[in-house]
């Protein structure tokens, strides 16, 4: 079993070589901060390595996904088996007072994508984006700490304007698992089939749906920036780089007019590095701009 200083490098080094966007906000953050960061995403990017295992059958992911919940819950209590990234989620959610729930919220909703279904409605989406992103946003106000009891609501809902930026992103890659989490009612209203999505070959209101999807994910960006203001001072440049780097992000779909099916939407490590010395500048001198602009 893993010490508890070698469960946390363990976890910072799987950060450092896999969290593309994250990382570059983490190195912004107080050390015990950042170590604490390391571990909740390790713990979650485990969890999503499970449902991402293409080839192999539903049923062993199913397993896989049950045994690192009881594996979870084990750990919840001191028993950390052979795991490495354990110990130190452990002493994370212990330290930070972290709401244990949202650990299980998060493996069901990497089970769902395990039988993936369409959501009907916006309401059936955003309730996947809670399990799978909110829970990593509230994780991390929790880290950080919070001076207003409105900082859990913005960051719930900023999880989502990640994770409907990543589904936006990610419409031709998810594609190609059998996923479509564009809503329904929303292809409906725009008279756009599932299938043009699991074809790759869009129709011609394609551009009318992806505009409109792409307004309701802005404009939580733009609903979410007074958390900046509500989570500590030590942690307001982390916090500033990761909403900047994905509602750049943001940004580049329209920037390519929504064609998602061969451009990928990224920035590259230049301009996270630039965002991030930005980001510092921030922790220098108090004052930020805003990332909307």
């Amino acid at each position: 079993m893993a010490t508890l200083e070698e469960s946390f490098e363990h976890c910072r080094c799987v950060a450092r070589n896999r969290a593309r966007n994250f990382y570059y906000a983490f190195l912004l953050l107080p050390p015990d901060q950042k170590l604490a960061m390391c571990a909740v995403y390790s713990f979650m990017r485990h969890a999503d390595d499970i449902g991402d295992r293409i080839g192999t059958p539903v049923s062993s992911r199913v397993i896989a996904i049950s045994n690192w919940k009881d594996d979870l819950e084990g750990a919840l209590k001191g028993h950390y088996g052979g795991n490495p990234v354990l110990p130190a989620l452990h002493d994370t959610v212990q330290r930070y007072n972290i709401p244990r729930e949202y650990f299980f919220d998060l493996i069901e909703g990497v089970k769902s994508d395990l039988s993936p279904r369409q959501p009907s409605s916006f309401d059936d989406l955003y309730s996947y984006c809670y399990r799978v992103a909110s829970v990593v946003g509230m994780t991390c106000v929790h880290i950080w700490g919070y001076n207003s009891p409105e900082a859990l609501r913005l960051a719930e809902k900023c999880g989502v304007a990640f994770q409907l930026t990543n589904i936006l992103r990610d419409i031709s890659e998810d594609a190609q698992m059998g996923r479509v989490y564009l809503p329904k009612e929303d292809l409906e209203r725009f008279g756009v089939s599932t299938e043009e999505l699991l074809t790759g070959e869009p129709g011609e209101h394609f551009e009318e749906l992806m505009a409109f999807e792409w307004n309701r994910a802005n404009l939580y960006y733009s609903e979410v920036e007074p958390l900046l203001d509500m989570v500590n001072a030590p942690a307001r440049p982390a916090l500033w780089a990761m909403i900047s780097i994905y509602y750049n992000i943001l940004q580049r779909i329209r920037e390519c007019r929504y064609d998602v099916f061969t451009h990928r939407a990224a920035l590259s490590s230049l301009e996270k590095t630039w965002i991030t010395l930005r980001a510092f500048k921030l922790r220098l001198t108090g004052r930020r701009p805003s990332y909307l602009a």
